[in-house]
């Protein structure tokens, strides 16, 4: 059995509210905290070797501590719950069930940094979380947990939800940046960064819901502790947003390192692929991340037997590896037409674009039109190459990731299952007649847009 830190008392009833969840233990890490000194928090996330949960994997206690502590400015610690990813809902399962976590995280960070004022920003659908996050934060304030002088140790702290409208763009910590502010939520060019220049011109950090969640058992194991689980330099417990064509969808957390046959088929956790079917594809970190076939699922180019971490998944670069990313896991079986999976993918990046960098802006348009043509049985074989080339052509060249997150799906699906691709376009009328009603359903979607 995988051990649990964030999850532990996940299913104990009514875990939501602050007497249940401060029965289990719950705030004893702002205790400890607080006997502390903020460089000495600081100083145990280092060790914990946590990296960011929320995509890229960036050290946590590193992006702290570039924060310009000399300012005059306040500081502000904002938690990134706008989790938009396609097949990632994980950060949602932590706000509904525990959301005393977030906040016993906030408050131990918010310390760490000398941030007064901390902001949730949580994306637009998930409206009913705001309620269960702002009582929560209200019965940790009758504690005493937040306010004025929070336990007698001189320490302020108010924390404030902000509902977004819905944009995945504001997973981009600028653009999330720039909604706070009331602004449209297009990413800023960079230098400054948050940590020197961010909300209202101000020293600002910005993780996400897990990141900020595990502080939590990091101050109450001890940094060296934490960094006692997982491999490598991927440390600690990892939650998984698991769906697809897999037995036993939902979220999981893991010990990094974790081997990914393991995880996949064992009872523990996604209980294998459905009956009678056999797996065909994987994309392991969110829709944004490179697909994997099975084979390079279960081992590198090398033969080596890939694991749940960053590094293991990432070997081999974007020509045979992909990323753990935000632990979007999404299985696919023999059933799955990658090439309808692509266009599906494409029409949410096009969709999605805030439309600042041409290349995004153009390029994602031009790459669910022509994804379009195949999945439909218009496409011709040039098209395939077409596609590579665009996605080469947005790659790297825009201000923030949503470029390369609509590209590297579209050129990875190619460079994988090229025949599907080609088999689109030389049994085109196979093709069109197998479509025709999704067709129909996708005229019909365009009318109510």
């Amino acid at each position: 059995m995988g051990r649990k830190l964030l999850l532990e008392h996940a299913n104990v009833p009514e875990i939501h509210t602050y007497q249940v969840y401060r029965a289990k233990g719950g705030y004893s890490a702002v205790e400890k905290a607080l006997k502390m000194t903020p460089d000495e928090v600081m100083e145990e996330v280092k060790k914990s070797g946590l990296r960011g949960r929320g995509g890229a994997g960036f050290p946590t206690g590193m992006k702290w501590s570039f924060l310009d502590r000399k300012s005059e400015k306040p500081r502000y610690l904002v938690c990134n719950a706008d989790e938009s990813e396609p097949g990632t809902f994980k950060d949602r399962y932590v706000m509904e069930k525990i959301p005393h976590l977030l906040i016993e995280g906030l408050i131990c960070s918010s310390f760490a940094l000398g941030s007064n004022t901390t902001f949730i920003y949580i994306r637009g659908e998930y409206k009913w979380i705001v309620g269960i996050l702002e009582k929560a934060i209200a019965e940790a304030k009758n504690a005493g947990f937040l306010g004025k002088n929070i336990l007698g140790s001189g320490f302020n702290l108010e924390i404030y939800v902000n509902n977004g409208a819905g944009a995945y763009i504001c997973g981009e910590e600028t653009a999330l940046l720039e909604s706070l502010e009331g602004k449209r939520g297009n990413p800023r060019m960079k230098p400054p960064f948050p940590a020197i220049s961010g909300l209202y011109g101000s020293p600002t950090v910005v993780n996400n819901v897990e990141t900020l969640a595990a502080v939590v058992p990091i101050l109450n194991l001890g940094g060296d502790e934490y960094a006692k689980i997982g491999i490598g330099k991927s440390t600690g417990t990892k939650l998984i947003s698991a769906c697809g064509n897999i037995k036993k969808p939902g979220v999981y957390e893991i010990d990094l390192g974790l081997p990914v046959y393991e995880f996949l088929n064992s009872d523990e956790y996604c209980g294998g692929i459905r009956d009678g079917h056999r797996l065909k594809a994987v994309i392991p970190g969110g829709s944004s991340v490179p697909i994997l076939p099975a084979d390079l699922f279960y081992k590198n180019i090398k033969g080596e037997e890939r694991n749940m971490s960053y590094e293991s998944l990432s070997d081999g670069g974007f020509v045979s590896g992909s990323m753990l990313g935000s632990g979007g896991f999404i299985a696919m079986d023999e059933t799955v037409c990658i090439v309808r999976n692509t266009w599906t993918f494409a029409r949410f990046y096009h969709h999605e674009s805030c439309g600042q960098c041409s290349p995004c802006r153009e390029g994602t348009g031009w790459m669910e039109k022509v994804l379009h043509r195949l999945e439909f049985g218009h496409g011709h074989m040039h098209d395939i190459d077409l596609l590579v080339d665009v996605a080469k052509k947005i790659e790297g060249n825009t201000i923030c990731p949503l470029g390369d997150a609509a590209a590297w799906p579209v050129a990875a699906a190619i460079r994988h299952f090229r025949e599907e691709f080609e088999y689109h376009v030389t049994h085109a009328d196979k093709v069109k007649n197998s479509r025709l009603a999704h067709l129909d359903d996708y005229k019909k979607e365009l009318v109510l847009l």
